[in-house]
């Protein structure tokens, strides 16, 4: 069976407009593919409205929650009522259940003043839940047969909640028991994306945005041909197109590319959404709801290898790097594993690593709210060799950016990074730190904040795009 798996964001069912849209998508991949599975999201907004009830709940604001759930239904019933007719009132009434859970749920943290991340995970998955039900319903209104299923019955998680992971074994015995006999039968599944269960049956969440991963999941236990994520744009773009107004969609990019992309602050996709297509050898592609006839992104194993191209510039803010530097340190082992493990001891992620040569300097870029936190607790960690003047400083750059140029082209090619760094000194902009991951296909730099787009726009006129194969057409036409 050639089988699409589609996954459609909160901006995609954000609206009567935007389902019926999804509908008549729906209805074009069945007539092109032997079975399509649907995952969605929230409409959007609802999960951070959600978020919103449940702190409201946790201060102890029985009428601030109350105004809120009240928005929350009206939000869902005006939903229902300009999409269904036929349905509107089993529909409804399910979505009601739905929200009447989330009513107990938030009572309960009212009257304790606590809240769990088990009973978060309970609550911020009600969005899904409900807009699994709505979308179904409305596919069955244009002709389609298709049913809701949540998926705390389908992927199998650990107990990490808020962040959790999936048991593959146990996930792919579940979907292929449940769904291979729906799939079989014609019909097109809708299933909620973002929530897991544990194999105890616990609600989980796979981390804000993995609605991406809950699709890629299914996609890999369903042995699907393709998995398409819907979206607000186009495809994957070259650059942020606030940041660069003249940003192009990049026809195909690999599995490397993209989790570089995904990393350093690409927002079109999930960073956990390539591992499990990645696992199966399954194509992926990012395509506009609001556009479907643009073929998207293609994202393969691999793709053909332009020589020195940059295919893309991405940026991440907010950071602080941190300098570890003294003539003491150089020879000595164990330095680095320490300020590594004293990072990591405050849950910080470090996002770029930069060492001199001499081994008199290490650099760590880390997200600006932990920096005082990471500070105190290096300085905890390495006080007897400040005291020694085995090292000298540790040092903060506040208010410095990440920009990394992407692209498979430039592996083993020589010559890209003198472009890179020569139109970043055109522009006068000074580089604080360089590193180049062991992939080889992204050269990342750290600048101040105040330079980063200037930075971007410099980089983005050395990007460059392939056209896409006939290959690699296919599968949309």
């Amino acid at each position: 069976m050639r089988l699409l798996v589609t996954k459609f964001g909160g901006t995609s069912v954000g609206s009567a407009a935007a389902i019926r849209a999804l509908a008549t998508i729906t209805a074009q991949n069945r007539a092109a593919w032997d079975g399509v599975v649907v995952v969605v999201s929230a409409l959007s907004g609802v999960t951070d409205s959600l978020l919103r009830i449940v702190r409201t709940a946790q201060s102890g604001d029985a009428v601030g929650v109350h105004e809120l759930y009240t928005a929350l239904r009206l939000r869902h019933d005006s939903t229902i009522d300009e999409l269904l007719t036929t349905e509107r009132a089993a529909v409804r009434k399910d979505v009601d259940g739905l929200l009447d859970e989330c009513a107990k749920l938030c009572e309960g943290v009212r009257v304790l003043g606590e809240l769990t991340l088990r009973t978060l995970d309970a609550i911020t998955g009600l969005g899904e839940r409900m807009s699994a039900r709505i979308v179904a319903a409305t596919l069955r209104e244009h002709g389609i047969a298709a049913s809701a299923y949540d998926a705390t019955d389908l992927i199998v998680t650990d107990d990490r909640y808020q962040d959790a992971s999936p048991l593959m074994p146990e996930t792919i015995e579940r979907t292929t028991g449940l769904l291979g006999p729906v799939l079989a039968a014609g019909s097109t599944p809708v299933i909620t994306g973002f929530i897991g269960a544990t194999l105890a049956g616990v609600k989980t969440t796979l981390g804000r945005g993995g609605s991406d991963w809950s699709a890629a999941i299914l996609g890999a236990a369903l042995e699907a041909s393709e998995v398409w994520i819907y979206t607000d744009v186009d495809g994957v773009l070259t650059a942020d197109p606030r940041t660069v107004p003249d940003a192009r969609v990049i026809p195909t990019l690999s599995y490397n590319e993209v989790s570089e992309l995904a990393y350093f602050g690409a927002k079109v996709l999930h960073p956990k959404t390539i591992r499990p297509v990645v696992e199966r050898g399954i194509a992926l592609r990012v395509k506009n709801t609001f556009n479907p006839t643009h073929s998207g992104t293609l994202i393969v194993q691999q793709t053909e290898r332009i020589v020195g191209a940059i295919k893309a510039v991405t940026s991440v803010h907010s950071l602080s790097l941190i300098t570890v530097m003294g003539r003491g340190m150089l020879g000595v082992p164990g330095i680095a594993a320490r300020t590594f493990a004293a990072i990591a001891r405050q849950n910080a992620s470090i996002l770029m690593i930069s060492q001199a040569s001499s081994e008199q300097s290490i650099c760590c870029v880390i997200p600006a709210g932990t920096t005082a936190n990471v500070v105190a607790s290096l300085r905890q960690e390495l006080a007897a060799e400040l005291e020694r003047r085995d090292i000298d400083t540790i040092s903060v750059d506040d208010n410095v950016a990440i920009i990394t140029a992407v692209g498979a082209g430039m592996r083993g090619t020589s010559g890209v990074a003198k472009r890179v760094f020569g139109v970043v000194g055109d522009a006068e902009i000074n580089v604080i730190a360089i590193a180049q991951g062991s992939s080889e296909c992204a050269i990342s730099l750290v600048v101040s904040e105040a330079d980063a787009r200037a930075a971007v726009r410099a980089i983005h006129t050395l990007t460059h795009t392939e056209t896409i194969s006939a290959h690699h057409r296919a599968p949309c036409e």
